[in-house]
């Protein structure tokens, strides 16, 4: 499966759940992964030997999405390194969850900022490396509760709801570039965000997931794949959903 072959791919917070499954599949189809992390060199060094396991040219690459230097300073270095990006994928996202009513604004805007600013910075700055060679495509990771927000996830809600309209926005804009932007839109999966759930909260939704079971990174990674690469060279501007049939 070399379907990405010579392509370079950045993933932002790549070194864990849906993160690290995306670029060790994207490393398999023969990408050359950079794998982004905001600060825990541990975590980053076991991320990197995992995907150097498939293809050993996978990189680390440090940078506070939520940052605009940082962005800028990552993107710097990418171009310096490689000379441009071949495929973006929007990964990084934190909760920070509480009822609106009660919610300070460090929450929000924690949430907001790297949810949805820091999806927002990394696009531009891979939008504008791709235009320049008429070529790439970017995928963002989103969520359901996008479009059925639980209670207590207003702000993640509201990032996630944000991200999809700019996925669509950009799509327009980037398209006569040969640029094409996209979101894959997870359900419940098996990640450590997931597993901090209240049991009987996980146990409920479950119930309303028509496949009975919770997804697997790997399969939203396949998901990712699909849309970064070839096969889906007429796509753009959509969100594939992958959710069990959860929000069906």
């Amino acid at each position: 499966m070399t379907e990405l072959e010579g392509r370079i791919a950045l993933v932002t917070g790549a070194t864990k759940g849906i993160g690290l499954a995306v670029a060790t599949d994207l490393a398999r189809a023969g990408a050359t992964v950079l794998l982004n992390h905001r600060g825990n060199p541990d975590q980053a060094q076991a991320a990197l030997r995992t995907v150097r396991d498939v293809r050993p040219d996978a990189e680390l690459v440090q940078a506070d999405i939520s940052r605009p230097d940082d962005v800028d300073r990552m993107y710097r270095e990418i171009r310096r390194r490689h000379g441009g990006l071949d495929a973006l994928v929007n990964n990084a996202g934190i909760t920070q969850d509480g009822y609106a009513i009660m919610m300070g604004e460090s929450k929000w805007r924690q949430v907001i900022d790297t949810n949805l600013t820091g999806a927002f910075l990394c696009c531009r700055a891979a939008g504008r490396m791709m235009a320049s060679r008429r070529s790439g495509s970017i995928v963002t990771v989103c969520s359901t509760s996008a479009f059925n927000p639980p209670a207590g996830q207003a702000n993640y809600a509201a990032s996630k709801a944000g991200v999809l309209a700019m996925v669509k926005s950009m799509a327009k804009e980037l398209g006569s570039y040969g640029v094409r932007v996209n979101a894959v839109v997870p359900g419940f999966v098996d990640t450590a965000m997931t597993r901090q759930m209240p049991p009987d909260r996980l146990t409920e939704s479950l119930h309303g997931i028509p496949l009975g079971r919770i997804g697997r990174p790997e399969e939203v990674g396949s998901a990712v794949r699909f849309l970064l690469g070839d096969t889906a060279s007429y796509i753009t501007g959509t969100s594939l959903v992958v959710d069990g049939g959860l929000i069906s």
